[in-house]
Protein backbone atom coordinates (compact mmCIF):
# COMPACT_ATOMS: atom_id res chain seq x y z
CA UNK A 1 0.00 0.00 0.00
CA UNK A 2 1.18 3.29 -0.72
CA UNK A 3 2.42 6.14 1.91
CA UNK A 4 1.09 9.48 1.54
CA UNK A 5 4.20 11.35 0.82
CA UNK A 6 6.61 9.27 0.37
CA UNK A 7 9.62 9.74 -1.63
CA UNK A 8 12.21 6.89 -2.97
CA UNK A 9 15.56 7.46 -3.79
CA UNK A 10 17.91 5.39 -6.03
CA UNK A 11 21.72 6.47 -5.56
CA UNK A 12 24.95 4.04 -7.00
CA UNK A 13 28.51 5.36 -5.96
CA UNK A 14 31.33 3.77 -7.55
CA UNK A 15 34.64 4.35 -6.32
CA UNK A 16 34.41 6.98 -3.40
CA UNK A 17 31.19 7.76 -1.39
CA UNK A 18 30.21 10.96 -2.58
CA UNK A 19 27.28 10.43 -4.29
CA UNK A 20 25.89 8.35 -1.37
CA UNK A 21 27.12 10.88 1.39
CA UNK A 22 24.93 13.96 -0.77
CA UNK A 23 22.29 11.73 -1.37
CA UNK A 24 21.60 11.60 2.45
CA UNK A 25 22.03 14.93 2.61
CA UNK A 26 19.20 15.04 0.42
CA UNK A 27 17.27 12.12 2.39
CA UNK A 28 17.93 13.57 5.79
CA UNK A 29 16.17 17.29 4.51
CA UNK A 30 13.56 15.32 2.98
CA UNK A 31 12.49 13.09 5.93
CA UNK A 32 13.05 16.19 8.46
CA UNK A 33 9.46 17.11 6.83
CA UNK A 34 6.25 14.75 6.89
CA UNK A 35 7.42 12.44 4.01
CA UNK A 36 8.23 8.45 4.21
CA UNK A 37 12.07 8.97 2.68
CA UNK A 38 13.58 5.26 1.75
CA UNK A 39 17.15 6.03 0.42
CA UNK A 40 17.79 2.67 -1.71
CA UNK A 41 22.16 2.20 -2.35
CA UNK A 42 23.58 -0.17 -4.47
CA UNK A 43 27.13 0.70 -3.73
CA UNK A 44 29.17 -0.28 -0.66
CA UNK A 45 28.61 0.04 2.75
CA UNK A 46 29.64 3.37 4.03
CA UNK A 47 29.62 3.61 8.13
CA UNK A 48 28.77 6.21 10.08
CA UNK A 49 26.15 7.04 7.61
CA UNK A 50 23.30 9.73 8.60
CA UNK A 51 20.19 9.52 6.87
CA UNK A 52 18.17 10.57 9.65
CA UNK A 53 14.55 9.84 10.03
CA UNK A 54 14.72 7.89 6.58
CA UNK A 55 14.63 4.42 6.09
CA UNK A 56 17.34 2.63 4.12
CA UNK A 57 17.72 -0.23 1.78
CA UNK A 58 21.43 -1.84 1.04
CA UNK A 59 21.42 -3.50 -2.75
CA UNK A 60 23.38 -6.17 -3.43
CA UNK A 61 26.38 -3.83 -3.83
CA UNK A 62 28.65 -3.01 -6.81
CA UNK A 63 31.95 -1.00 -7.67
CA UNK A 64 34.47 0.08 -9.74
CA UNK A 65 37.86 0.30 -9.86
CA UNK A 66 39.89 3.47 -10.02
CA UNK A 67 40.84 2.86 -13.80
CA UNK A 68 37.79 1.69 -15.50
CA UNK A 69 34.57 3.04 -14.61
CA UNK A 70 32.73 0.47 -17.28
CA UNK A 71 33.33 -2.49 -15.78
CA UNK A 72 31.18 -3.42 -12.61
CA UNK A 73 32.80 -5.81 -10.19
CA UNK A 74 30.79 -7.03 -6.95
CA UNK A 75 32.31 -6.53 -3.09
CA UNK A 76 34.84 -8.99 -3.77
CA UNK A 77 36.31 -7.46 -7.04
CA UNK A 78 34.59 -10.74 -9.39
CA UNK A 79 32.98 -9.55 -12.64
CA UNK A 80 29.11 -8.75 -12.25
CA UNK A 81 27.11 -11.27 -14.65
CA UNK A 82 23.96 -11.39 -15.98
CA UNK A 83 22.45 -13.45 -13.08
CA UNK A 84 23.79 -10.86 -10.40
CA UNK A 85 22.11 -8.13 -12.94
CA UNK A 86 18.56 -10.11 -12.44
CA UNK A 87 18.49 -10.66 -9.03
CA UNK A 88 19.62 -7.07 -8.28
CA UNK A 89 16.82 -5.66 -10.75
CA UNK A 90 14.51 -7.89 -8.84
CA UNK A 91 15.15 -6.39 -5.43
CA UNK A 92 14.90 -3.15 -6.63
CA UNK A 93 11.83 -3.08 -8.69
CA UNK A 94 10.06 -5.31 -5.24
CA UNK A 95 11.25 -1.86 -3.14
CA UNK A 96 9.51 0.38 -5.47
CA UNK A 97 6.25 -1.79 -5.83
CA UNK A 98 6.05 -2.59 -1.73
CA UNK A 99 6.61 1.45 -1.19
CA UNK A 100 5.04 2.36 -4.57
CA UNK A 101 5.92 6.11 -3.65
CA UNK A 102 4.80 9.21 -4.30
CA UNK A 103 8.07 10.94 -5.61
CA UNK A 104 10.89 8.67 -7.23
CA UNK A 105 14.28 10.66 -7.12
CA UNK A 106 17.40 8.79 -9.02
CA UNK A 107 20.51 10.28 -8.29
CA UNK A 108 22.51 11.17 -11.19
CA UNK A 109 21.07 8.82 -13.91
CA UNK A 110 21.01 9.99 -17.07
CA UNK A 111 23.87 12.38 -16.69
CA UNK A 112 25.89 9.52 -15.35
CA UNK A 113 25.69 6.18 -14.10
CA UNK A 114 24.77 4.42 -17.46
CA UNK A 115 26.43 1.05 -16.01
CA UNK A 116 23.28 0.95 -13.91
CA UNK A 117 20.51 1.46 -17.00
CA UNK A 118 19.91 -2.46 -16.57
CA UNK A 119 17.67 -1.69 -13.44
CA UNK A 120 17.42 2.24 -13.86
CA UNK A 121 15.46 1.86 -17.10
CA UNK A 122 13.03 -0.77 -15.77
CA UNK A 123 12.88 1.00 -12.28
CA UNK A 124 11.87 3.81 -14.45
CA UNK A 125 9.24 1.78 -16.84
CA UNK A 126 7.79 0.39 -14.16
CA UNK A 127 7.00 4.06 -12.51
CA UNK A 128 5.54 5.02 -15.81
CA UNK A 129 3.14 2.34 -15.81
CA UNK A 130 1.83 2.82 -12.23
CA UNK A 131 -2.54 4.03 -12.35
CA UNK A 132 -0.92 6.71 -10.09
CA UNK A 133 2.50 8.07 -11.72
CA UNK A 134 4.79 8.99 -9.27
CA UNK A 135 6.69 12.13 -9.80
CA UNK A 136 9.75 11.41 -11.34
CA UNK A 137 12.85 13.66 -10.33
CA UNK A 138 16.64 13.34 -11.55
CA UNK A 139 19.08 14.88 -8.90
CA UNK A 140 22.24 15.97 -9.94
CA UNK A 141 25.35 17.64 -8.85
CA UNK A 142 26.41 21.08 -10.59
CA UNK A 143 29.64 19.86 -12.91
CA UNK A 144 29.41 16.95 -15.01
CA UNK A 145 32.77 15.16 -16.75
CA UNK A 146 32.99 16.53 -19.81
CA UNK A 147 34.21 15.10 -23.41
CA UNK A 148 31.49 12.74 -23.54
CA UNK A 149 30.92 10.90 -26.53
CA UNK A 150 28.20 12.84 -28.52
CA UNK A 151 25.69 9.81 -28.68
CA UNK A 152 25.72 8.94 -25.04
CA UNK A 153 24.87 12.77 -24.32
CA UNK A 154 22.04 12.41 -27.16
CA UNK A 155 21.04 9.02 -25.04
CA UNK A 156 21.21 11.16 -21.85
CA UNK A 157 18.92 13.75 -22.99
CA UNK A 158 15.89 11.60 -24.60
CA UNK A 159 16.01 9.53 -21.33
CA UNK A 160 15.06 13.00 -19.25
CA UNK A 161 12.61 13.98 -22.22
CA UNK A 162 10.88 10.32 -21.85
CA UNK A 163 11.03 9.59 -18.26
CA UNK A 164 11.56 12.92 -15.78
CA UNK A 165 9.27 15.50 -15.13
CA UNK A 166 12.16 17.94 -13.09
CA UNK A 167 15.84 17.70 -12.34
CA UNK A 168 17.33 19.20 -9.32
CA UNK A 169 20.50 20.88 -9.76
CA UNK A 170 22.68 20.73 -6.51
CA UNK A 171 24.91 23.30 -7.54
CA UNK A 172 24.71 27.45 -7.82
CA UNK A 173 24.49 28.55 -11.19
CA UNK A 174 26.84 31.87 -10.54
CA UNK A 175 29.41 29.89 -9.88
CA UNK A 176 28.52 27.35 -12.67
CA UNK A 177 25.48 26.34 -15.09
CA UNK A 178 24.56 22.97 -15.66
CA UNK A 179 24.63 23.49 -19.47
CA UNK A 180 27.77 24.31 -18.98
CA UNK A 181 29.00 20.55 -19.21
CA UNK A 182 25.54 19.31 -20.42
CA UNK A 183 24.48 21.57 -23.15
CA UNK A 184 21.23 19.77 -24.07
CA UNK A 185 19.88 21.04 -21.15
CA UNK A 186 19.25 24.67 -22.71
CA UNK A 187 16.15 22.10 -24.38
CA UNK A 188 14.45 21.39 -21.57
CA UNK A 189 15.38 24.33 -18.92
CA UNK A 190 11.95 24.50 -17.96
CA UNK A 191 12.52 21.30 -15.84
CA UNK A 192 15.87 22.30 -14.09
CA UNK A 193 15.78 23.69 -10.98
CA UNK A 194 18.68 25.10 -9.11
CA UNK A 195 18.63 24.38 -5.30
CA UNK A 196 22.29 25.36 -4.34
CA UNK A 197 24.93 23.23 -2.72
CA UNK A 198 23.74 20.23 -0.58
CA UNK A 199 26.31 21.10 2.21
CA UNK A 200 26.23 20.68 6.08
CA UNK A 201 25.25 23.22 8.79
CA UNK A 202 28.20 25.26 9.51
CA UNK A 203 29.95 24.32 12.36
CA UNK A 204 30.38 26.47 15.83
CA UNK A 205 32.76 29.32 15.33
CA UNK A 206 35.90 27.39 16.46
CA UNK A 207 38.82 27.98 19.34
CA UNK A 208 42.23 27.48 20.56
CA UNK A 209 41.97 24.21 21.69
CA UNK A 210 39.48 22.58 19.79
CA UNK A 211 40.43 19.30 17.60
CA UNK A 212 42.40 20.47 14.38
CA UNK A 213 42.99 24.06 16.04
CA UNK A 214 45.81 25.06 13.86
CA UNK A 215 46.61 22.03 11.80
CA UNK A 216 46.59 21.15 8.67
CA UNK A 217 44.37 18.44 7.37
CA UNK A 218 44.94 16.48 4.38
CA UNK A 219 41.94 14.72 3.74
CA UNK A 220 41.28 12.06 1.02
CA UNK A 221 37.26 11.74 0.70
CA UNK A 222 36.42 8.13 0.29
CA UNK A 223 40.23 7.49 -0.05
CA UNK A 224 40.42 5.10 -3.38
CA UNK A 225 42.29 7.71 -5.29
CA UNK A 226 44.16 9.64 -2.50
CA UNK A 227 46.93 7.87 -2.15
CA UNK A 228 48.74 10.24 -3.71
CA UNK A 229 47.91 13.40 -1.90
CA UNK A 230 48.50 11.74 1.22
CA UNK A 231 52.18 10.77 0.47
CA UNK A 232 53.59 14.17 -1.15
CA UNK A 233 51.80 15.60 2.38
CA UNK A 234 54.04 13.42 4.15
CA UNK A 235 57.00 15.39 2.57
CA UNK A 236 55.85 18.32 2.21
CA UNK A 237 55.68 19.15 5.62
CA UNK A 238 59.37 19.88 6.08
CA UNK A 239 59.05 22.58 3.07
CA UNK A 240 56.69 24.48 4.81
CA UNK A 241 55.82 27.41 6.76
CA UNK A 242 53.66 25.70 8.82
CA UNK A 243 56.25 22.54 9.23
CA UNK A 244 55.76 23.96 13.57
CA UNK A 245 52.22 22.74 12.98
CA UNK A 246 50.59 19.58 13.50
CA UNK A 247 49.31 17.97 10.81
CA UNK A 248 46.51 15.15 10.27
CA UNK A 249 46.35 13.15 7.58
CA UNK A 250 42.82 11.46 7.33
CA UNK A 251 42.90 8.24 4.95
CA UNK A 252 39.22 7.32 4.17
CA UNK A 253 37.70 4.08 4.40
CA UNK A 254 38.36 2.95 0.87
CA UNK A 255 42.38 3.42 0.87
CA UNK A 256 44.17 0.05 0.27
CA UNK A 257 45.21 -1.42 3.45
CA UNK A 258 49.23 -1.66 2.02
CA UNK A 259 49.21 2.07 1.06
CA UNK A 260 47.43 3.05 4.92
CA UNK A 261 50.61 0.28 6.59
CA UNK A 262 53.18 2.74 4.10
CA UNK A 263 52.36 6.28 5.53
CA UNK A 264 52.26 4.92 8.85
CA UNK A 265 55.67 3.88 8.49
CA UNK A 266 56.79 6.89 7.16
CA UNK A 267 55.20 9.40 9.61
CA UNK A 268 57.19 10.90 11.92
CA UNK A 269 56.45 13.43 14.77
CA UNK A 270 54.25 15.80 14.46
CA UNK A 271 51.73 13.83 12.32
CA UNK A 272 48.60 12.07 13.33
CA UNK A 273 46.86 9.34 10.79
CA UNK A 274 43.23 8.58 10.71
CA UNK A 275 40.88 6.72 8.83
CA UNK A 276 38.04 9.44 9.09
CA UNK A 277 36.34 12.05 11.66
CA UNK A 278 32.70 12.02 12.67
CA UNK A 279 33.86 15.45 13.56
CA UNK A 280 35.29 16.13 10.42
CA UNK A 281 33.38 19.42 10.00
CA UNK A 282 34.61 21.09 13.36
CA UNK A 283 38.26 19.94 12.04
CA UNK A 284 37.58 22.43 9.26
CA UNK A 285 36.65 24.90 11.27
CA UNK A 286 39.95 24.78 13.39
CA UNK A 287 42.63 24.46 11.41
CA UNK A 288 44.88 26.31 9.54
CA UNK A 289 44.78 24.93 6.19
CA UNK A 290 42.70 21.71 4.37
CA UNK A 291 44.22 19.96 1.63
CA UNK A 292 42.17 17.91 -0.41
CA UNK A 293 40.92 16.96 -3.92
CA UNK A 294 37.86 18.86 -5.07
CA UNK A 295 35.06 16.59 -4.91
CA UNK A 296 31.29 18.09 -4.35
CA UNK A 297 31.01 17.10 -1.27
CA UNK A 298 34.45 17.75 0.26
CA UNK A 299 33.58 21.39 -1.36
CA UNK A 300 30.55 21.72 0.34
CA UNK A 301 31.78 21.19 3.79
CA UNK A 302 35.11 23.36 2.86
CA UNK A 303 32.71 26.40 2.33
CA UNK A 304 30.49 25.32 5.28
CA UNK A 305 33.27 25.36 7.82
CA UNK A 306 35.00 28.58 5.89
CA UNK A 307 38.38 26.75 6.35
CA UNK A 308 41.30 28.13 4.20
CA UNK A 309 41.98 25.56 1.49
CA UNK A 310 43.98 23.76 -1.21
CA UNK A 311 42.26 21.90 -3.93
CA UNK A 312 44.36 18.98 -5.96
CA UNK A 313 41.50 17.77 -8.58
CA UNK A 314 41.50 14.28 -8.98
CA UNK A 315 42.29 14.28 -13.12
CA UNK A 316 43.17 10.88 -13.74
CA UNK A 317 41.87 8.74 -16.58
CA UNK A 318 40.58 12.15 -17.98
CA UNK A 319 38.25 13.29 -15.37
CA UNK A 320 37.03 17.26 -15.50
CA UNK A 321 34.54 17.78 -13.03
CA UNK A 322 36.83 18.64 -10.12
CA UNK A 323 39.00 20.56 -12.35
CA UNK A 324 36.85 22.95 -13.47
CA UNK A 325 34.99 23.15 -9.58
CA UNK A 326 38.50 24.09 -8.01
CA UNK A 327 39.35 26.67 -10.79
CA UNK A 328 36.01 28.81 -10.38
CA UNK A 329 36.43 28.08 -6.67
CA UNK A 330 40.07 30.10 -7.08
CA UNK A 331 38.90 32.49 -9.27
CA UNK A 332 36.26 34.03 -6.39
CA UNK A 333 39.09 33.89 -3.90
CA UNK A 334 38.21 30.93 -2.14
CA UNK A 335 40.63 28.49 -2.88
CA UNK A 336 44.18 27.86 -4.38
CA UNK A 337 44.17 24.99 -6.94
CA UNK A 338 47.16 22.46 -7.47
CA UNK A 339 46.54 20.96 -10.36
CA UNK A 340 47.67 16.89 -10.28
CA UNK A 341 50.04 17.27 -13.20
CA UNK A 342 51.75 19.34 -10.80
CA UNK A 343 51.47 17.55 -7.61
CA UNK A 344 55.11 17.21 -5.62
CA UNK A 345 56.42 18.47 -2.25
CA UNK A 346 57.70 21.69 -2.78
CA UNK A 347 54.58 22.33 -5.16
CA UNK A 348 52.25 21.10 -2.21
CA UNK A 349 54.00 23.28 0.44
CA UNK A 350 53.68 26.32 -1.10
CA UNK A 351 50.36 25.80 -2.10
CA UNK A 352 49.33 25.31 1.63
CA UNK A 353 51.87 28.59 2.46
CA UNK A 354 49.82 30.35 -0.06
CA UNK A 355 46.59 29.10 1.29
CA UNK A 356 47.48 30.34 4.91
CA UNK A 357 48.24 33.84 3.68
CA UNK A 358 44.49 33.97 2.46
CA UNK A 359 41.52 34.99 4.75
CA UNK A 360 38.18 33.27 3.58
CA UNK A 361 35.28 35.00 3.81
CA UNK A 362 31.78 34.48 3.87
CA UNK A 363 31.01 31.49 0.67
CA UNK A 364 30.06 32.92 -2.84
CA UNK A 365 28.59 29.52 -3.16
CA UNK A 366 24.55 29.02 -1.61
CA UNK A 367 24.69 26.47 0.47
CA UNK A 368 21.30 26.31 1.40
CA UNK A 369 20.72 23.08 -0.96
CA UNK A 370 19.02 20.77 1.78
CA UNK A 371 16.21 23.09 2.66
CA UNK A 372 15.95 24.32 -0.57
CA UNK A 373 15.42 20.95 -1.97
CA UNK A 374 13.00 20.05 0.53
CA UNK A 375 10.69 23.21 -0.27
CA UNK A 376 10.56 22.74 -3.75
CA UNK A 377 9.64 18.75 -3.35
CA UNK A 378 7.00 19.90 -0.89
CA UNK A 379 5.78 22.13 -3.44
CA UNK A 380 5.29 20.30 -5.91
CA UNK A 381 3.97 17.01 -3.90
CA UNK A 382 1.10 19.60 -2.62
CA UNK A 383 0.52 20.42 -6.40
CA UNK A 384 1.88 17.16 -8.35
CA UNK A 385 -0.32 17.66 -11.72
CA UNK A 386 1.45 21.05 -12.12
CA UNK A 387 4.73 19.34 -11.70
CA UNK A 388 5.02 16.93 -13.75
CA UNK A 389 5.30 17.36 -17.13
CA UNK A 390 2.91 17.58 -19.87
Amino acid sequence: MANRNSILIHVQHLLGSGHLRRAAILARALASGDASVRLVSGGLPVPDLDIGQADFTQLEPVRCEADDFSALTKADGTPVGSGFKTRRRAQLLSTFDEMAPDVLIVEMFPFGRRQMRFELLPLLERACGQSLRPLIIASVRDILQTGRKPKRIEEAAAWVETYFDRVLVHGDPSLARFEETFPPATGFSERIHYTGYLAPEPPSAARPGDPGWGEVVVSAGGGAVGGALLRTALAARGLSRLSDRPWRLLTGHALDPADRAALEREAGDGFAIETSRTDFQELLAACAVSVSQGGYNTVADILSAGARSVIVPFAAGGETEQTLRAERLEACGRAVMLSESALDPPALARAIDAAARTTPGRSPVDLSGATASLRQLRAWMNDPAAAKRG
